[in-house]
């Protein structure tokens, strides 16, 4: 089983939305994947998967672990949830105790944890609890720099990190290359994901881009960071043929 923390500096990056995209291109792929919010203050993994008011949720397995089968969603892409609750008041004396026994019960090739953005609580028991992360951020400055501190304590926990998504590539004109990112950050960046307009509408719609839009840019790079992760040098280029229809 591998355990994967996507992790960023800041928030409003699009950390969940590689979560839920990555989580579907390896079930694509033919891997069992559980998908886990981990971001318990503020968790938003649910709703990109459809799952916004659950009945049994991480924060009731984190003080029951008897609950564990009961809080885990199959959605149609053949993606494991365990969706956070949106009820502010289970966010009071919640603890994290019983976090390393509910990961190490799923049986699953992949677990990801979508983790808090920042280096709070929740972000280094994501850290601590993963064998390997993934550092999101957009290609400017002020995300690259926050990325970086994250980097840092990573490092310090010396797991493996897999590499620099950027995420929202092409939105302006006065973004960081991607060698400059590298050079930066001494990490390789192993996926560009475009601005797309399907992205903003899989959100509104609750499906992920890759189960929704499978031929738009951005679904097409979210597969592609997926090959990536498995070690695979295959990478799927974007046909004319989906260039035209991405857009319907």
């Amino acid at each position: 089983m591998r355990m994967l923390s996507v992790i960023s500096g800041k928030g409003g990056v699009g950390k969940t939305t590689v979560t839920a995209n990555l989580s579907v291109a390896l079930s694509k792929l033919g891997f069992n994947v559980t998908a886990v919010d981990l971001n318990v203050t503020t968790p938003h993994l649910g709703i990109q998967f459809g799952y916004y008011l659950p009945e049994v949720s991480l924060h009731d397995i984190l003080k029951n672990v008897e609950k564990l089968r009961e809080g885990i969603y199959i959605h149609p892409s053949g993606v494991k949830l365990i969706p956070g609750d949106l009820n502010v008041e289970k966010i009071s004396g919640l603890e994290l105790s019983n976090l390393e026994k509910i990961l190490y019960n799923l049986n699953s090739d992949f677990v990801i944890l979508d983790s808090a953005a920042g280096l709070g609580r929740e972000a280094l028991a994501s850290i601590t609890h993963s064998h390997e992360v993934l550092i999101v951020t957009n290609p400017d400055l002020p995300s690259v720099v926050d990325a970086l501190r994250v980097i840092k304590i990573v490092e310090k926990t010396g797991k493996n990190i897999l590499g620099i998504v950027l995420n929202r590539v092409g939105r302006s004109g006065n973004e960081l290359k991607k060698e400059t990112i590298e050079k930066y950050t001494n990490y390789k960046v192993i996926a560009q994901i475009p601005e797309d307009k399907w992205v903003v509408k899989s959100i509104e719609e609750r499906i992920p881009l890759v189960y929704l839009k499978p031929n738009s840019k951005a679904a097409i790079e979210m597969m592609n960071l997926a090959y990536a992760i498995l070690g695979s040098t295959y990478r799927k280029k974007i046909s004319l043929w989906d260039r035209i229809f991405s857009w319907v």
